[in-house]
């Protein structure tokens, strides 16, 4: 069928997004003067995805690496049978061993602990596989879209950056956002869950039309949407050049690595003037990865797996990857920071200050929450800016709850679904955008109600 023929689609969620903050800075700029100033945020802008995606290749790389020698060792396959129950009915369409599984597990409870740099590679490496599934390249799958919508509202176990902003600026109880934090980042993954599937029940048959269009599109061609799965059955990676025959020194070895690491925390809680602080502070803050990590390669010289050879092998897919984010990440930065410097940002929170009165958010902190979904770098310098100002206020508190509770989505988004070209984002959006707005709300009335002055 000629090109002609094809079917047109409508102009995605994102392709919106881009369009409108483009053309209101300009706008706003041509009535305010700051045209110099957008000009000079886009090349800015522009420059600093650049940078984000090179400095996303080494961390990738390593974490992609350390992947490997989980799938190696078979535990993608182990975590995704214990989670089995939850997971299948929260994703049916995958099937339950499936690398996507155990890299989505990995990837929340990275995010659950804080552990923001792990948690990247883990989601990147879950969006290749659930891609792989993908009979519609370029198009988000129900499973992608509550992916990413669990992804942007997850679980809040430890906000370590927050609560180390806190501590350094003095504060009395850095840790008084915890509790409602956690409770925050509960309701918003509960909207984001339930909003999330609704859509993808209600979108599913739009979806099945539009498979269908495209498979008449490529009648001659259909290799082009082959799907690499079944019947729900999918094969699994062979990793057998990664593994060696495991004996009892394998066994000695990893154990003694974990009765050495716990050891270290023996150690380091005599050594400490004050369990609390150690704990809360130095242990949260500095100890988490470095266990994550150890453990990774502990499970990997149990079950006979060729650390070195796995890490490097997986660590190629994150100069790939990289490479592959950079263009979405410009066209998104470039975006978000013209509209910041056309002062558009700050006309809209002038507007909604009387709106955002009647959930008890400060006026001081309104730029801040407005900003959290488009840049998670802007959004931390306002908040550490009112806790540097006063780490016991109010508005500190909000700030700092609504910073832990709430992720950047447009980064998010941009991230994922531009390491596997997924540029028709369905209902992902909506759902993402939603669990923000609750977990905005969420922050702002638990923070009233934990909050001692």
């Amino acid at each position: 069928m000629s090109q002609a023929n094809q079917p047109l689609e409508k102009p995605s969620a994102i392709n919106i997004v881009f369009v409108g903050f483009i053309a209101v800075a300009i706008l706003f700029a041509g009535y305010t003067g700051k045209m110099e100033e957008i000009t000079q945020a886009s090349f800015e802008s522009a420059k600093t995805a650049v940078n984000l995606a090179i400095g996303l290749i080494g961390v990738m790389a390593l974490w992609l690496g350390l992947v490997r020698v989980l799938e190696a060792g078979g535990l993608m396959y182990t975590l995704a049978n214990i989670l089995k129950p939850l997971m299948v009915k929260l994703f049916p369409d995958v099937p339950p061993t499936h690398p996507a599984m155990g890299a989505m597990i990995l990837n929340i409870s990275a995010n659950m602990l804080g552990l923001g740099n792990a948690a990247t590679p883990f989601g990147i490496k879950a969006m290749v596989e659930l891609n792989k599934l993908n009979p519609l390249k370029g198009t988000a799958t129900n499973a992608m879209c509550l992916f990413l919508a669990i992804n942007t509202s997850s679980v809040a176990l430890f906000p370590l950056g927050v609560i180390g902003v806190r501590a350094a600026a003095n504060s009395s109880n850095p840790a008084a956002i915890y509790l409602p934090t956690l409770l925050a980042t509960i309701c918003s993954t509960v909207v984001a869950v339930s909003v999330a599937s609704w859509l993808g029940r209600r979108d599913k048959r739009s979806l099945e039309s539009i498979s269908q269009d495209v498979e008449s599109v490529n009648e001659s061609s259909p290799e082009e949407l082959q799907i690499e799965s079944s019947d729900n059955q999918v094969e699994e990676s062979d990793y057998s050049h990664l593994l060696y025959p495991t004996g009892r020194a394998s066994q000695i070895i990893a154990w003694s690595f974990m009765l050495g690491f716990a050891g270290s925390i023996v150690y380091g809680v005599i050594r400490s003037d004050n369990l609390g602080d150690f704990f809360n502070q130095d242990f949260i803050s500095h100890w988490l990865m470095p266990i994550l990590m150890l453990l990774i390669m502990t499970y990997g010289v149990g079950r006979g797996v060729k650390v070195y050879e796995a890490v490097t092998e997986g660590a190629k897919q994150g100069f790939d990857i990289a490479i592959r984010i950079i263009p979405f990440l410009v066209a998104i930065l470039v975006a978000i920071g013209m509209f910041r410097a056309s002062g558009a940002m700050e006309t809209v929170s002038n507007l909604l200050s009387p709106l955002t009165n009647l959930i008890g958010m400060p006026a001081e902190v309104l730029p801040m929450a407005l900003l959290r979904p488009l840049s998670g770098g802007g959004a931390f310098g306002i908040m550490s800016e009112l806790v540097e100002r006063s780490p016991d206020s109010y508005s500190a508190f909000v700030a700092s709850t609504m910073m832990g509770s709430t992720e950047t989505t447009f980064y998010v988004l941009a991230v994922y679904f531009g390491a596997v070209g997924i540029t028709r984002l369905r209902h992902a959006l909506v759902a993402a955008l939603l669990a923000d707005a609750t977990g905005l709300i969420a922050a702002c009335i638990l923070s009233s109600l934990f909050w001692v002055g």
